[in-house]
């Protein structure tokens, strides 16, 4: 069989296959024989729903265990006889099962690529080294095989058959259902050498090497992941496979702006869906004082945006749940919700800072491989701790990972960046203040100053509305609280604003006072408009 439905290049550096799906063999000899049965069986037994992995023969390792380019090849062995023994050696595995194999030119080398999906029949066992007809469970344990022991074959044991949903064959779908344009694409995305061998290959055959349709007696039927990646409308075959996004104007209970949903195959919905978003998000610049620079962030980082909504995508149910993926955006958060909750094994002070998700089956062994052939999804455990490293480096609040005690949803928060909370309650204020609803914009704008309240941006345009409204009490609450605050932003506007509605009120010692504190604060822009308010003290 000829043409693998992965990229090679990316196979082998790792780009979208995990380490411990790999593994290596230099040439074909008994020795090899031995081992590689093993590791077809324990890629086969796929504790950790990973679906399987491949074996490499004709490149070799280095001590860390990376493969050695240039390859070693094959090209001096007779290709035939090593797959006749490939397949002869794993009829020992038990149950029956077969792995594909594929010879391939890489880098000018003859090698062969042995894919082990995870198996339909699993626990599988295999002949144990130098022990006769003995055998013995198998799983992979990082990037190595080892005998299935203690709690590990346990867990392996009460796996006995159960093929994840988007593994299994659909119940309610046909072949015909199967877009044959989406598939083609999907491998042209992944630069799979499948169709770029220059070879015309049925659409039939397409399916059955990458796997998407499973033999029942005389025909084929579609796995569910196939409709969910390659059917124009999975939604019309499972409800939950669709996005759907809210926007709010305030928090829960609010004003609703607009409704929005995201239909389409899997991998589809993901890009729809992160455009959608990212058109949302403001780039806020800020310049440095007395520097070159320019501070830059932005509401949400994308990357932060990206690994959560996969995630969601990834790990959520589509097995008989009607609700789809929400994306819920207030004007200080968004909110990332998939069904259910987190499987077994996974808590809360896993999801904490610093916590270690522990390596739990997935729930999707399928839909994960095929986002991570399209580089949308990463290796296991890689999602949390990325989340937190680039709201971090926008500048950005904490997210917050949670779910209830039925674990019946999963969610993921991300706040919205400080400064963008600001911009958006000025805005918000601003436009009611404009048509007339001064009550709303006032009320707005102190709950947004009550949350942020080292905000000068926030306190002087408070202060500006109270004045304006005669309430000047009001407005020295706010002066008072805001330079109450150890650590400001926008640091002369309240100072300014509040000096001037001093100043316009014939209360030239108190608007003095208010100049001196602005001058112990530290507070250093806006010379000017200082100027300006010490010539109207008759201070020159």
């Amino acid at each position: 069989m000829q043409g693998v439905p992965i990229n090679i290049d990316n196979l082998i550096h790792a780009r979208s296959v995990e380490d411990n799906r790999r593994e290596f063999k230099a040439t074909w000899n008994d020795a090899v024989k031995e081992s590689v049965v093993r590791s077809v069986c324990a890629f086969a037994n796929d504790l950790l729903n990973l679906n399987g992995g491949y074996v490499i023969l004709g490149i070799d390792t280095d001590e860390q265990g990376r493969p050695i380019l240039h390859p070693r090849g094959l090209g001096h062995l007779d290709l035939d006889h090593i797959q006749r023994e490939i397949y002869g050696q794993c009829n020992r595995i038990d149950p029956m099962y077969q792995p594909l194999v594929f010879p391939e030119t890489y880098r000018g080398e003859t090698i062969l690529i042995i894919w082990a999906p995870g198996g339909d029949n699993r626990p599988y066992q295999a002949p144990k080294r130098g022990r006769g007809g003995e055998r013995e469970y198998y799983v992979r344990q990082g990037s190595s095989t080892v005998e299935a022991r203690g709690e590990i074959r346990t867990q392996l044991i009460e796996q006995t058959a159960r093929i994840p949903f988007d593994d299994r064959r659909s119940l309610i779908a046909k072949v015909e259902d199967i877009s044959p344009t989406l598939v083609r694409r999907f491998l042209s995305d992944v630069r799979s050498d499948l169709i770029q061998t220059g070879t015309n290959v049925a659409d039939s055959d397409l399916y059955q090497r990458m796997r998407i349709v499973v033999r029942l007696n005389d025909h084929y039927a579609p796995r569910n992941a196939a409709i969910l990646f390659f059917n124009e409308t999975p939604d019309s075959f499972f409800d939950g496979a669709r996005i759907e996004i809210v926007q709010f104007g305030d928090d829960a209970g609010g004003d609703l702006i607009e409704e929005r949903t995201i239909t389409g195959p899997l991998n589809e919905q993901i890009k729809l869906t992160l455009d959608y978003l990212n058109s949302l998000t403001d780039v806020m610049l800020k310049k440095r004082p007395r520097e070159a620079e320019v501070d830059r962030a932005v509401t949400y980082p994308y990357e932060a945006m990206e690994e959560a909504v996969v995630n969601a995508v990834y790990h959520r149910s589509y097995d008989n749940l009607r609700e789809p993926t929400k994306i819920y955006l207030y004007p200080d958060r968004m909110e990332i919700i998939s069904y259910p909750g987190p499987l077994q094994g996974i808590e809360a002070h896993h999801l904490v800072r610093d916590g270690v998700v522990p390596p739990v089956p997935a729930r999707n062994r399928r839909i994960g491989e095929f986002l991570k052939e399209l580089r949308l999804a990463e290796g296991r455990g890689t999602g949390l701790p990325k989340i937190r490293r680039r709201m971090a480096e926008n500048g950005s609040p904490e997210p917050l990972f949670d779910y209830d005690e039925g674990r019946t949803y999963f969610r993921v928060i991300l706040p919205a960046h400080p400064r963008y909370k600001v911009i958006h309650a000025l805005r918000e204020s601003a436009l009611l203040w404009s048509t007339g609803e001064r009550d709303a914009a006032l009320s707005h704008l102190k709950r947004a100053f009550d949350t942020q309240p080292s905000s000068g941006a926030l306190a002087s345009q408070l202060i500006d509305y109270l004045i304006t409204m005669d309430d000047l009490a009001t407005a020295e609450r706010v002066f008072t609280q805001f330079d109450s605050q150890p650590l400001k932003a926008e640091t002369a506007q309240p100072y300014l604003v509040y000096a001037a509605a001093l100043l316009d009120r014939n209360q030239p010692q108190k608007a003095r006072r208010v100049l001196d504190m602005m001058l112990l604060s530290g507070a250093s822009e806006n010379t000017l408009e200082t100027a300006r308010l010490r010539k109207r003290l008759d201070e020159f």
